[in-house]
């Protein structure tokens, strides 16, 4: 929670949270929950869209490689707006997010490789149906309330790959985020939809190329929490390009000794983050070459502003970027990434990182205090973290988001 609320904050600036924040200021409507950016509140599902999409802007927010995506950015704007809108404690509140944000995992792993591989953007799509648990959890729904919930959202859930690199990336996030807000009110409405629509013939799973793994999504449910390896974002750039930036922490800063850098990936991240020559900031943050010149020169890739036009253009980094060569292999981890560092005086050395390789609570947590210190000021964070740590409520986060 720490981590996605700093992430929003940082971007509330940013073009895509503009043009959001104009429809919600023209629709305007019952202020139920809070905005990021703005000192009116909205409807809950206006608020959980804004949010949802402001909270993705900067693709800074937390990932899950089982699911193939990132949970908080749909879950925790749809909780937060709903809380806030029926006054709800904060301890309700994190109870509906974990639940929200296990289930969005597990619906992800019941979609499976082949429905993202498509096309879609799992965030979106797995992400609405585990927050639209988050939302039944919340409004106190029983078994049927809930079955129709997800037969509701089963028709209203979208988000394509299509997308990536625009500013419909984030808005991916913030459509599952309103989604569900939505879905829950509408079942509270008495609505009666098809529950088949989720899982049934003609639902979502057969009809968007969802494989349909149910042993997948349901063992251990309950019991074994897979949330627990959520995998937060400590680089301001995609997922994808992490392992191979923390395998290269150790050669930072030392690009004049560097000759070159072969970098081998699980061939998925090829069609995601492989931009050869980046020309904006934005497509820096999908390129390998580009952030390993960072890092080579000793730039900080952790830094949202450090991605620009200006970055893309560097003569220093397009000539280092020539010196990058990336490859698949099918024997690589999703998490993971091994490069070969080549120096001028003809040493080599192979240095791998898995994303998976487990991190101490306590370290997580200095990472995450760090980042959102880094990314919103050190007093902010400590009161954040202080009202998140005693189930504060989204009333109280409001206020200190608004200091």
């Amino acid at each position: 929670m720490l981590d996605w609320l700093s992430v929003a904050m940082a971007g509330q600036d940013q073009p895509v949270a503009r043009s959001v924040l104009s429809l919600a200021r023209e629709e305007a409507g019952k202020p139920e929950a809070f905005l990021f950016g703005a000192d009116q509140m909205a409807p809950a599902r206006m608020a959980a869209l804004v949010n949802g999409t402001i909270g993705h802007a900067l693709d800074y927010d937390d990932t899950h490689f089982a699911h193939i995506g990132h949970p908080s950015a749909v879950v925790l704007p749809a909780v937060l707006a709903i809380s806030q809108s029926r006054g709800l404690s904060g301890k309700a509140m994190q109870d509906a997010a974990v639940i929200g944000a296990e289930a969005s995992i597990r619906v992800g792993q019941w979609l499976g490789r082949k429905h993202y591989q498509i096309g879609y953007h799992q965030t979106a799509t797995a992400g609405a149906f585990g927050a639209g648990l988050a939302a039944a959890r919340l409004l106190g729904f029983d078994q049927t309330q809930t079955e129709a919930t997800l037969g509701l959202l089963s028709t209203r859930v979208s988000g394509l790959k299509s997308q990536f690199g625009s500013m419909g990336k984030p808005f991916n996030a913030g459509l599952a985020a309103a989604n569900a807000v939505e879905a829950a009110q509408l079942i509270s409405h008495g609505f009666q939809p098809s529950i088949a629509g989720f899982e049934g013939a003609q639902g979502f799973a057969e009809t968007h190329f969802g494989e349909g793994n149910r042993s997948d999504a349901t063992n251990g449910l309950g019991v074994d929490w897979r949330f627990e390896t959520v995998s937060h974002k400590f680089h301001a750039c995609c997922h994808g390009l992490h392992a191979a930036l923390e395998a290269f922490r150790a050669f930072r800063g030392q690009a004049e000794k560097i000759s070159g850098i072969q970098v081998k990936t699980n061939p998925r991240w090829l069609r995601v983050c492989n931009i050869e020559n980046p020309t904006d900031g934005l497509e820096c943050k999908f390129s390998y070459r580009h952030v390993l010149a960072m890092a080579a020169y000793g730039h900080d890739t952790s830094g949202i502003g450090a991605y620009t036009s200006g970055s893309a253009t560097d003569p220093q980094l397009t000539a280092f970027r020539g010196c990058v060569e990336v490859a698949g292999d099918d024997d690589i981890p999703e998490t993971g990434a091994d490069l070969r560092v080549r120096f001028a005086d003809g040493a080599v050395q192979q240095v791998k990182h898995d994303l998976n390789t487990p991190m101490g609570l306590d370290e997580k947590t200095a990472r995450i205090v760090e980042k959102s210190s880094r990314l919103i000021g050190q007093g902010k964070a400590a009161k954040l973290k202080r009202l998140i740590d005693n189930f504060g409520s989204a009333e109280d986060i409001s206020a200190v988001i608004k200091q």
